[in-house]
């Protein structure tokens, strides 16, 4: 015998309901309400949705802040609709482990960490908030339990009571494109720290902000520009096919706040949405994605449907001078100098056998000077560069000492790392517009 639950509404306000075998059709009796007969099945799962799966778990607090913080780089700042601004908290059938996600549908990320749950089941939380509590929560063991609309969050004697949001109203995630190969992820993080501070700021200029990475053979190159300056790295990689030649615009911002989230000392695996022409392969058409995977990290974004400027020829092919200098030691020294200039005073250099003089001020203003000593070959040098964009340049290179490579006071100069044996190509190029000056 079907069970169903009867309600019947008497009048504005007042439900009255019970429950017994089901009516052949729905009662109506004049004067006394509208009797409605529902399935008991239907109504109960209708109630359980609308206040969605409980779920209660416990986590150890230093797992759990590392994957909350990565998934809250996905999340929006300023979200086109509140609900994009949630994180998921999923724990699957089996238990054993809390999967998060953010979404903006441009940058998705998602994450998995360990857990020891008694009930299964998802809730949209508000993302950056909860990655704050989670980080200022003490060390030891965190607990979530939701109940209806809340989620508790208790971590040693602190309780926080979030308010949920509504999960059917949450975006589905973007699937991994496919698999195009590995890199160590600490050489991929060294070399997108190099590169991005070349990236434009300026929005109006898609392009500009992105970074350019060039997939050939086994050689990875990231380039970034903002037109006044270009950074390019080369790197090795594995990709799965030694033939692919194939290149992805992808957002600076985004990929620099990837790579500060990479597991040190493992792969991360690069997917890319590509079809297959003739013998190769190109990106795919229409929005295409670029994905990364580390461990139990994922993150996919859409790339910048634009082409990349052609970089290689802004690079001089001789130089007719170049210091070799300690680069730290340069570094301090600008950073002093500087000190009486704001961002767009030019810092100048004095460039002569055996020493570089830095300069910063004039006439009435306040000024500094300071040298250091220098390798240097070629005719007394004179040339401008504004402070930022020679302290990031400088701050790039990673070996001890670094090439500076001149042609003309006007004309751009370029700083290189010094290559272990002479005559090799430097991994990191930086090539720099000086300024003119009086």
């Amino acid at each position: 015998m079907a069970v169903a639950a009867q309600i019947l509404l008497v009048g504005k306000g007042d439900v009255r309901g019970r429950t017994g075998p089901a009516p052949d059709t729905s009662d109506i009796r004049a004067g006394q309400g509208i009797l409605l007969s529902v399935p008991l099945g239907t109504l109960t799962s209708r109630v359980r949705r609308q206040g969605g799966p409980a779920v209660k778990l416990r986590v150890d607090r230093d797992a759990f802040a590392e994957a909350v913080a990565w998934t809250a780089r996905a999340l929006p700042a300023r979200p086109a609709v509140p609900v994009l601004a949630g994180m998921r908290l999923e724990v699957f059938a089996d238990g054993a482990s809390l999967h998060l996600s953010g979404f903006d549908y441009e940058v998705s990320a998602r994450a998995s960490v360990e857990v020891d749950a008694e009930e299964t089941g998802s809730a949209l939380v508000p993302g950056r908030l909860i990655a704050e509590i989670v980080r200022n929560l003490p060390e030891g063991t965190v607990y979530l339990e939701s109940e209806g609309s809340k989620l508790f969050v208790t971590g040693g004697t602190a309780r926080f009571t979030l308010i949920t949001m509504p999960l059917e109203e949450y975006p589905t995630l973007p699937q991994m494109p496919d698999r195009i190969g590995s890199v160590p992820a600490d050489t991929l993080g060294q070399a997108v720290r190099q590169v991005t501070p070349a990236a434009s700021r300026d929005d109006t200029l898609p392009m500009l902000t992105g970074a350019y990475m060039d997939f050939t053979g086994d050689t990875l190159s990231v380039v970034a520009t903002d037109r006044y300056r270009i950074a390019v790295r080369e790197l090795w990689w594995r990709p799965d096919d030694h033939a692919l030649e194939v290149a992805a615009l992808v957002p600076a911002r985004t990929l620099s706040d990837t790579v500060r989230g990479l597991l040190s000392r493992t792969n991360v695996e690069i997917a890319l949405s590509t079809q297959s022409v003739g013998e190769g392969v190109r990106l795919a058409p229409g929005e295409g994605m670029i994905g990364f995977e580390n461990g139990e990290r994922r993150t996919t974004t859409r790339l910048i449907d634009s082409d990349f400027v052609k970089y290689a020829s802004w690079f001089p092919s001789e130089f007719t001078s170049r210091a070799e200098v300690a680069v730290s030691p340069l570094v301090e020294a600008v950073k002093r100098v500087a000190l009486v200039a704001d961002r767009h005073t030019p810092l100048r250099l004095a460039l002569a056998e055996g020493e570089v003089v830095l300069e910063a001020g004039s006439g009435e203003d306040a000024q500094a000077v300071e040298a250091i000593e220098v390798a240097y070959e070629g005719d007394p040098l004179r040339v401008a560069f504004r402070t930022d964009y020679l302290i990031d340049g400088l701050s790039a290179v990673e070996t001890d000492t670094a090439h500076l490579n001149f042609t003309e006071p006007t004309k751009p100069a370029v700083f290189t790392e010094v290559p272990e044996q002479e005559g090799d190509k430097p991994a990191f190029r930086y090539l720099v517009q000086p300024l003119r000056v009086s």
